[in-house]
C-alpha cells in the first residue's frame, strides 16, 4: 500500500476510504444546509436564514474539523509533510488568475451562468452589511479565514488529489503512488472540481489545471494543499481589501 499498511486498513482512522473521503463528505453535507443571498422578492423565512449564516458556517467548519481529527492519523501516514518554493508561487500566481477571471465574467458575457441558473452561487456573505456590529463581524471574518484557508485546501487537496486522480487511474487506486497521471486522471482532477465551482468555470478550469502542473511537476500532495492555501488566504485578504461590494461573491 502506499499510505498505509495492510495491517492498518480495518482501522477507520487509517483506511484511505474514510481518510481521504470522510472530511469532504462532511464539509459537502453541511455545505447543503447554507443559505444563498435571498432575491428581491424572497421570503421573509430566506431572508433570516441567510442571517444566520454566520452559525451555520461556523458549525459546518466545527463537523469538519471533527472529521480531520478522526482521520488525521491516516494523513501523517502519507508521506513527510514537506513544501517547495513552487507551491507559495502557485498559489500567488494562482489568485491573480482566479480575481482576474472572476473580473472578465466570461460566464455572463457568454450566458454559461443563464443556463447553470443558481447551481455553483456562493454565499456571499458581507459581515459588515449583514452584522449589528464590527466585532461581530471580525469574529466571523475569524472563523472564515480559518475555513478559507486551512479547512478548504486540505480536505479538497486530499480528496482530489489523494482520491480523485488515483480512482482514475485504477480501482484499486490506494496501491496508484502519488504523482502518477495519465490523460484520464488529468481530466478527472480538473473536471471534478470544475463540477463543484460551475459558477466560475473558466477560473476553475484554469487554476486546477494550474494545480494539476504542481502535483505532476512535485508529485507532492502537499505542496498542493500549500498552493491552495495561499490562494484562498490571498482571495481572503482581496475581498477585505476591495472597494469592489461584488468582491463578496467570491467568498
Amino acid at each position: 500500500m502506499t499510505d498505509v499498511q495492510n495491517s492498518e486498513i480495518g482501522s477507520p482512522r487509517t483506511n484511505p476510504w474514510w481518510v481521504f473521503l470522510l472530511p469532504m463528505v462532511v464539509y459537502s453535507v453541511a455545505n447543503m444546509f447554507e443559505p444563498t443571498p435571498p432575491g428581491a422578492e424572497a421570503a421573509d423565512a430566506a431572508v433570516n436564514m441567510y442571517r444566520y449564516y454566520p452559525a451555520i458556517y461556523a458549525l459546518k467548519i466545527a463537523l469538519t474539523i471533527v472529521a480531520i481529527t478522526f482521520v488525521w492519523p491516516g494523513y501523517r501516514k502519507l508521506m513527510p509533510i514537506r513544501v517547495s518554493w513552487l507551491a507559495v508561487v502557485v498559489g500567488v500566481v494562482g489568485v491573480v488568475l482566479w480575481v482576474g477571471l472572476w473580473r472578465l465574467d466570461l460566464e455572463g458575457h457568454l450566458g454559461v451562468r443563464k443556463l447553470i441558473g443558481g447551481m455553483g452561487e456562493r454565499s456571499a456573505f458581507n459581515p459588515f452589511e449583514n452584522l449589528d456590529s464590527p466585532a461581530k463581524a471580525w469574529a466571523f471574518m475569524a472563523v472564515r479565514s480559518f475555513g478559507l484557508t486551512l479547512v478548504v485546501p486540505l480536505i479538497e487537496e486530499m480528496f482530489l488529489r489523494g482520491f480523485v486522480t488515483r480512482f482514475a487511474i485504477d480501482q484499486k487506486w490506494m496501491d496508484v503512488p502519488f504523482g502518477k497521471l495519465t490523460p484520464i486522471a488529468v481530466a478527472a482532477s480538473i473536471a471534478v472540481p470544475v463540477l463543484m465551482h460551475p459558477a466560475e468555470l473558466f477560473a476553475a478550469i484554469a487554476w486546477f489545471g494550474m494545480m494539476v502542473g504542481l502535483y505532476a511537476k512535485t508529485k507532492n500532495i502537499w505542496d498542493c494543499v500549500v498552493a491552495h492555501l495561499v490562494t484562498n488566504g490571498l482571495l481572503g485578504v482581496y475581498v477585505l481589501t476591495s472597494a469592489n461590494p461584488a468582491a463578496w461573491q467570491l467568498l
